[in-house]
């Protein structure tokens, strides 16, 4: 309704009666004012939006492809652009309803029973005083020990472990990885064997006695493996031959759980955005971290299987934008075919300006963002991801990446059990 033109009186009037009479008529409507709002835009826009691509049938295949994690370094990008290019997706069929109806398609352990919260950050938004206001779903306040993004992953990838008979989980991650915390207390929850491949991607970073997410390793009772950079590999092909030659059923889950499957966690959470903003009014952007890429993908894949075109922002914590966007891309595209849509490159979004020295080491804007959230907002981030992408939301806001008045969502994905591992710069 705030989208309405003042003089559209008679507009306004007819549209309050249909979100009281007939509610199920408004996401359709909220898409169609979506799409026209955006098509108003491109004149004044950074980046023009491009026109739909012909519609293409909906596809039901399930596919589970791993995504690899190459690794390279490079320089920060310029200021992105404030308006996602328009996906090219079936719009004729492309409503929450519809991503509704095919997320019931996928069978899960429901670890996630309830909405996370989208709160407001006034506090914040006060501080930073360009005009823009910030909000924050609190995905670190899902369930499984410590909660995080991950858990949403692993509503699904444990239920077809399960549906496939495995008794062992494998996985890998680095050593203070919050995957492998949420895999280890999933495997435990289920009542099932778990072993962890900890790559060492900082030399001398891996110390069996740490504290953080390691310390909940053994809490867990998950067996840790060590690995160098690179070595994963081979340590984990190592790790399950040894394990099925005990004549165990070994299912091993991709690093992040990001694969096409374990992406479908995060189309849910993007339904649970549009839902939001069907009733309190749309985001101008959406925030988070990318890493290992389901997050990022399947938030994307979800919005446009719902029609919204809320562009997304990914800061990248590890990898150069140029790397990044392809592994994005390559993601998207896979997790995008579970839901009939296309994945246009223009749709992914990155920035690998708070990378910085490199994957886990710190910086002076992740520990300003750090501090920043927790004296203004008393929430806790971590300095490996969550701090680094909200250093990457704070740097826009101060550069004018937003225009004054937006309406801008961080995605917080969890993490903070690491925080007690890491000191920051000043300490």
């Amino acid at each position: 309704l705030k989208r309405v033109r003042s003089s559209s009186v008679l507009t306004c009037h007819f549209i309050f009666h249909i979100r009281i009479r007939f509610p199920r008529v408004m996401p359709a409507f909220h898409t169609m004012n979506t799409m026209k709002s955006a098509a108003s835009a491109s004149a004044s826009a950074p980046r023009a939006l491009r026109a739909p691509a012909a519609p293409r049938a909906r596809s039901g295949a399930r596919t589970i492809i791993a995504q690899a994690s190459p690794s390279s370094h490079g320089k920060p990008i310029a200021k992105a652009a404030t308006v996602a290019s328009e996906s090219a997706v079936n719009m004729e069929t492309a409503s929450p309803e519809a991503l509704r109806a095919k997320l019931q398609e996928f069978g899960r352990r429901e670890y996630v029973v309830h909405d996370t919260p989208i709160d407001a950050m006034p506090r914040l938004s006060q501080v930073l005083d360009n005009g823009v206001q910030l909000f924050v779903k609190r995905d670190d306040l899902l369930p499984l020990a410590g909660g995080g993004s991950k858990t949403r992953k692993l509503d699904y990838v444990m239920q077809e472990a399960l549906d496939q008979g495995a008794d062992v989980i494998v996985t890998s991650g680095a050593v203070q990885s919050n995957h492998c915390r949420l895999t280890a207390s999933a495997a435990a929850r289920e009542g099932i064997e778990c072993h962890l491949v900890l790559e060492e991607r900082v030399p001398g970073s891996y110390d069996v006695a740490a504290g953080g997410n390691n310390y909940t390793f053994d809490l867990l009772h998950a067996e840790r493996h060590a690995a160098g950079l690179g070595e994963v590999p081979k340590v984990q092909d190592e790790l399950v031959a040894k394990l099925e030659a005990e004549g165990k059923k070994v299912y091993v889950i991709p690093g992040g759980a990001s694969n096409p499957l374990g992406s479908v966690g995060y189309a849910r959470a993007a339904l649970e955005i549009v839902e939001y903003a069907e009733e309190n009014g749309p985001f101008d952007a959406i925030v988070t971290c990318s890493g290992s890429g389901g997050t990022h993908s399947g938030m994307l894949a979800g919005l446009r299987a719902a029609g919204d075109q809320t562009p997304v922002y990914g800061i990248s914590v590890r990898f150069d934008e140029k790397t990044q966007k392809e592994r994005i891309h390559a993601q998207y595209v896979e997790v995008a075919k579970l839901f009939g849509n296309d994945a246009p490159i223009d749709d992914v979004i990155i920035r690998d300006d708070q990378v910085g020295p490199g994957y886990s080491l710190p910086t002076e804007n992740m520990e300003e963002a750090l501090e920043l959230m927790a004296c203004h907002e008393s929430i806790l981030l971590d300095p490996v991801y969550t701090a680094k992408g909200f250093a990457g939301l704070v740097a826009m806001v101060r550069e004018g990446a937003f225009p004054e008045g937006s309406k801008v969502l961080f995605l917080h994905t969890g993490g903070a059990p690491s925080l007690y591992h890491y000191r920051t710069l000043r300490h």
